[in-house]
């Protein structure tokens, strides 16, 4: 089993932590990980183009089909964003977009996904945030779990500059639960191999 931490922000900070602290819980249990920092990948918004019609890769070529190669072969999936207006980044939200390719091949169907989401104060839009990346893994028919102790949305934190969410001891807390709960419906779900 394996599964796959997604960064959508610019910075390897906040965000970037959290997700790690996700992914080392599901380590702990015996599964795999990667995380890639697409945050840092060069991945253009969709254009709508229509090129993936009928479940074809998307024509425009960048770092996506490396990601999205990542992605097919994956149990589950954290994304973890930083709130930009209430809302995932922009760098999160391009990925997003640009799966089209593998919701027309039904490649995301059953895997098991969870959402991180990092504001500047503790109302801060992660909600939002959380929301928005739920929305994504129900409309690719995934599994969508929060945080394991509490049952709340996923890992939230509050991290800026001079705020670190390594410090928010509430929000690293839902991270760790959210990678013990995907850990745990990938265990009592998935066949292991």
């Amino acid at each position: 089993m394996k599964v796959t931490g997604i960064v959508g922000s610019p910075r390897k900070r906040n965000t970037y932590y959290l997700v790690s602290v996700a992914l080392r819980e599901c380590e702990k249990r015996g599964i795999k990980t990667e995380l890639l920092h697409i945050g840092k990948m060069h991945i253009a918004p969709c254009n709508s183009c229509d090129g993936c019609s009928g479940g074809k890769d998307c024509v425009i070529e960048d770092d996506l089909q490396e990601v999205a190669g990542k992605i097919e072969k994956s149990d589950g999936l954290i994304l973890g964003s930083p709130v930009y207006f209430g809302g995932v980044s922009a760098q999160m939200k391009a990925f997003m977009d640009r799966t089209r390719p593998l919701r027309r091949r039904k490649s995301m169907a059953d895997k098991v996904g969870g959402a991180i989401a990092v504001g500047g104060s503790r109302q801060g839009g992660q909600e939002f945030t959380i929301n928005q990346i739920h929305n994504f893994f129900l409309i690719h028919g995934m599994i969508v779990v929060g945080d394991e102790d509490t049952m709340h949305f996923g890992g939230m934190a509050v991290g800026s500059v001079g705020k670190d969410a390594e410090n928010d001891t509430d929000g690293k807390e839902t991270s760790i639960n959210l990678g013990k709960h995907v850990a745990r419906v990938l265990k009592n779900f998935k066949p292991t191999s």
